[in-house]
């Protein structure tokens, strides 16, 4: 390989990584303030008062549908880090078995979402404006959507954390970039993972559930902005010294 050659794909390296950080940055802050601002909150397991929020919310299929497209782009910012880590040799495979869990979270993100954003949507709604004993019938209707969704938040949070895991293993075994983001991610993963497995056994309120999800807002968003600023430092360090490849 000439030096001019390896100049050019270190630079697309760091073009690619400061995409991808910006990816992942914009989706995660696009989701958390849909979810923040908008998103009707309570006791997530107190059925007929949780129901009653969510059918008196006028935004709700639109904020989900905001969701949807938040953490579609984050995914998306991983699968371009894919593109940086499969380049090395001793994580090529770890960084395709990544990519591959990442597209199965998106996959079962879209299904999560249409269940809660427009299923879930309708059975309360339908609830809500029931009368005698088919009250009682489309509250049971909307408790069965509602387990449904506990089924599918509890493998996407699983498969969630195995893609996080996996991409900071690549990161950790590539070298193509700071190795404390790979811990990030991993560990990022592991908590993922254990929050996956806590809302099938206890649905989607719990004091382990409100302590995990700290640290995975915390640890992602570290991970995502690493990301981004380590594509835009290689770039500047590259503009300063021409002669630099290596990635920070």
């Amino acid at each position: 390989m000439h030096a001019g050659e390896g100049a050019d794909t270190a630079d697309s390296q760091r073009r690619t990584l400061t995409i991808a950080g910006a990816l992942m940055v914009g989706g995660f802050l696009l989701n958390v303030i849909l979810t923040a601002a908008l998103h009707p909150s309570g006791e997530e397991d107190d059925h007929p008062a949780i129901f009653t929020e969510y059918a008196d919310s006028s935004s709700w299929i639109a904020v989900h549908l905001g969701q949807f497209i938040g953490v579609l782009v984050t995914l998306s910012g991983l699968l371009l880090l894919y593109r940086v880590l499969r380049s090395a040799d001793q994580s090529a495979l770890v960084a395709r078995l990544a990519a591959a869990a990442a597209v199965a979270t998106a996959a079962v993100w879209a299904v999560l979402q249409g269940l809660d954003g427009v299923g879930l949507k309708q059975a309360v709604d339908s609830w809500v404006s029931a009368s005698g004993a088919e009250k009682q019938i489309r509250f049971a209707n909307a408790e069965t959507v509602r387990w449904l969704e506990w089924g599918f938040q509890s493998y996407f949070r699983i498969l969630l954390g195995l893609t996080l895991a996996l991409f900071g293993t690549a990161i950790l075994t590539s070298r193509r970039v700071a190795g404390w983001l790979g811990w990030t991610a991993l560990v990022a993963g592991v908590c993922s993972v254990v929050f996956g497995v806590d809302v099938g056994y206890s649905g989607l309120a719990s004091g382990l559930q409100d302590v995990l999800g700290i640290a995975i807002f915390v640890l992602v968003l570290v991970f995502a902005i690493g990301v981004l600023v380590t594509g835009v430092r290689g770039r500047a360090d590259a503009t300063v010294e021409p002669g630099r490849h290596r990635l920070l």
